[in-house]
This record gives C-alpha cells, structure tokens and sequence, in this order.
C-alpha cells in the first residue's frame, strides 16, 4: 500500500529551522517525483519544492528559494525539506505528495505536518 508520512513540525520562532521528513512506503523514493505543499487558511495550497524521481531537477517557490533545501535518503526512503531562516508567513500545514511528475495536482498525499512560525 502507498503511503506517505509527514514528520518534524512544530513551533519555531522568526530565523529558526526546522527539517521536515516524509517517509514513504509502497514505494521507493526514486519511483516517484515528491514534492512538498503548504496549506493556510484563507490561501489556496501553495508548492514549496519537488524532486524528480531521478533526483536531477528540483524546485522550489520564489517565496522560499535560498531558504528551503529539499533532499532525500535512500537508505531511509525519506524525503526532507530543511527549512532555515523561518518567517511568520511559512506557518501552515506541510503536505508531501508524490506521483510521476512535479505538478500542483499530484495523486498521492500524505496527512500533514503543522509548522508554526511565531514569537
């Protein structure tokens, strides 16, 4: 059975980091491209970064570029996202969601992880 697991929110404060984790089972995480989203309330779901399933594009949002690195551990079969210099805007729910390709309408989702980025 395909599954996705999110782990590693929490509450940060402004400038701190945090690394998201999102294990994968059913599946390796070279098969699929992964990709991480957020959710906040009163915004639409917005892409944060992907993989390819070959590991050789990845990208990232305008709004986290320079900030977020997304990387993956075979042996773990994980997908991460590290999050360093945290602003109040990057506080909602993180999603990761794999299928062939990165895109905003990817078939398999995960259930979240609350990130909350407050003083």
């Amino acid at each position: 059975q395909l599954q996705l697991v999110e782990s590693g929110g929490g509450l940060v404060q402004p400038g701190g980091s945090l690394r998201l984790s999102c294990e994968v089972s059913g599946f390796t995480v070279d098969y699929y491209a992964i990709g991480w989203f957020r959710q906040t309330p009163g915004k639409e779901r917005e892409g944060v970064s992907c993989i390819s399933a070959n590991g050789f594009n990845t990208n990232y949002a305008d709004s986290v570029l320079g900030r977020f690195i997304i990387s993956r551990d075979f042996a773990k079969n994980t997908v991460y996202l590290q999050m360093n210099s945290l602003k109040p805007e990057d506080t909602g729910v993180y999603y990761c969601a794999a299928d062939d390709y990165c895109s905003v309408y990817m078939d398999y989702w995960g259930n979240g992880t609350v990130v909350t980025v407050s003083s």
